[in-house]
């Protein structure tokens, strides 16, 4: 499993505005990418699968920041964001880095 995800809380923020219901969509996605278990990986099947999952995940994460494209988003949702992101970043490079060592 990808523990970078696994500390993301989905239970703390009761959504009560627009950008409480945006925090609680990052955490869910958070909360799905937890699930991927990179060490698991063994056909390029998988291998496959697991990018367009981080891919998909990722164009969510954009998705939910572009709905405050006119109107200011909060430190919160901005940090998260970025940090969804960056986790993103480092998983797809892992799966990456497994690919290229699968091959040789």
């Amino acid at each position: 499993m990808f523990s970078a995800f696994s500390s993301i809380d989905d239970d703390s923020v009761p959504a009560r505005t627009p950008t409480d219901s945006a925090v609680k969509r990052l955490d869910g996605i958070g909360h799905v990418l937890s699930g991927l278990d990179i060490t698991a990986i063994q056909t390029q099947a998988d291998v496959n699968r697991t990018l367009w999952t981080l891919d998909a995940a990722n164009k969510c994460v954009r998705a939910v920041l572009a709905e405050f494209r006119t109107q200011p988003a909060t430190e919160q949702l901005v940090r998260k964001s970025r940090n969804l992101i960056d986790l993103i970043e480092r998983a797809r490079d892992q799966v990456v880095s497994f690919r290229v060592l699968a091959r040789s």
